[in-house]
């Protein structure tokens, strides 16, 4: 399952599963220098590197003035089919750099033009006209993104086209425009764009939902998602429902959709606006069996990927557990079995041989575990994982002030007593006890 899937391919320069691999490895970089830095994350649903697609051509658009955008926009009007596709190919390669976006949005009538061609009734230039809007959704000029909002509503209508290729172009685009401009959010919300992704999630194709799943987690990013959004609009749909059942163990769970939308889980239950609701529908139970999965997946291989998905399970999973309804759902926790808590030591120990930066996330959901549990502090015992637990420790100061805070005061003491004399644990020994008596 965790394996890497073997996707469809085009007749392209790489094959798009190492495209779109490539694009979640630059999207965990992205979101933790977001998580760090407050930066807005877009998405390029690029075919061809830039400098493997017609080299010369690209060169050449980087010179373009008023007079030659203008030319590729009569020529995609008139002529040929093949004559105006190959225009608006040469005018997408162009927009992929700053200064021929913005010499294209300064110019009068150039996206009404644009908004012709992406409604025209010729499929290939439609494709074409939505390549170009991808390319615009994403620059880092926010006024970029305004002058692309003609045509937004027409990408939402798109979302029900019979071709899964074009769907994920407009997914993507959409994803991009909706993080950068509230007013594009203004816009979709009434539009219906929360009932069209609910529409979406249902489809069979993979690299749609992958798709929707980027889109979904951008609408949920935005600052009025809280308040405006998640409340009327996500939680009265059926998403939450449909994204649980993408995050099920088993052999149809895909790792690029799962970690998309586990990422929309997330920020979905750090909006705290009903998680007792994603209790009930089984959101703990489902994130449980998903860490008892990859747990074994490490065990089965090195190269899973599953560090991509780790941290945002971790996340829900954590704070599901400090919601103040807890007890009156406890019914649907079924997370008292220990094999969630020797599931979770596998995982440390693969952070701490091949990721770290995790460790952290690990530890804190081992605190939330064993906070009030007296049950699951002796699994630490019964299952002889405070060696272990002990060997986490000079990690980092973050680690050490987390582990076994609560288990400490659950006959903690006597449990360390037996690792007193290992040479090599001494010195950890000593200073857990002292945290002990002097807390």
């Amino acid at each position: 399952m965790w394996s890497r899937r073997q996707g469809r391919l085009r007749p392209v320069v790489c094959g798009v599963e190492e495209l779109r691999r490539r694009r979640r490895e630059r999207e965990a970089v992205l979101r933790k220098a977001r998580r760090e830095q407050q930066l807005v994350s877009k998405r390029l649903l690029r075919d061809d590197a830039p400098e493997e697609a017609g080299e010369g051509c690209v060169s050449a658009i980087l010179g373009e003035t008023e007079f030659q955008v203008q030319q590729l926009l009569r020529q995609a009007q008139r002529g040929t089919e093949e004559k105006r596709e190959r225009a608006l190919v040469s005018l997408r390669r162009g927009l992929q750099h700053p200064e021929t976006q913005q010499t294209f949005i300064q110019l009068e009538g150039s996206m009404r033009t644009l908004v012709g061609l992406l409604t025209s009734n010729q499929a290939q230039l439609q494709l074409e006209a939505a390549r170009c809007l991808h390319e615009l959704s994403h620059s880092e000029q926010s006024t970029v993104a305004e002058a692309c909002l003609p045509a937004t509503s027409y990408l939402l209508t798109y979302l029900s086209s019979h071709s899964s290729d074009f769907i994920e172009l407009c997914l993507y685009t959409l994803g991009n425009l909706i993080v950068e401009s509230e007013a594009v959010r203004r816009q979709l919300l009434p539009q219906g764009i929360v009932p069209a992704l609910a529409a979406c999630i249902q489809s069979p194709h993979v690299a749609v939902l992958e798709a929707l799943g980027f889109a979904l987690s951008q609408l949920l990013q935005a600052k009025e998602a809280p308040e405006k959004i998640i409340p009327s609009s996500i939680l009265a749909s059926t998403l939450p429902q449909h994204m649980l059942q993408l995050l099920q163990p088993g052999p149809k769970l895909n790792p690029g959709v799962a970690v998309e939308f586990a990422w929309c889980l997330h920020y979905i239950i750090c909006s705290q606006v009903s998680n007792s609701l994603l209790i009930v529908h089984g959101a703990l139970s489902t994130l449980g069996l998903l860490l008892l999965d990859m747990a074994e997946a490490v065990q089965r291989t090195e190269d899973t990927g599953l560090e991509l998905l780790a941290c945002p399970v971790l996340r829900c999973v954590s704070n599901l557990l400090t919601e103040a309804e807890m007890e009156t759902v406890g019914g649907q926790m079924q997370l008292r079995d220990e094999r969630v808590v020797a599931a979770l030591f596998i995982l440390l120990q693969f952070f701490f041989q091949k990721q770290p930066s995790l460790l952290p996330e690990g530890l804190w959901l081992l605190n939330n575990l064993t906070a009030n549990s007296p049950s699951f502090c002796t699994s630490l015992l019964s299952l002889d994982l405070i060696e272990p637990l002990l060997q986490l420790l000079p990690v980092s100061n973050v680690v050490s002030v987390m582990a076994v805070q609560v288990f400490l005061q659950q006959s903690g003491l006597q449990a360390l007593e037996k690792h007193h004399e290992e040479a090599q644990l001494q010195d950890r020994v000593y200073a857990l006890q002292q945290t002990a008596l002097q807390g």
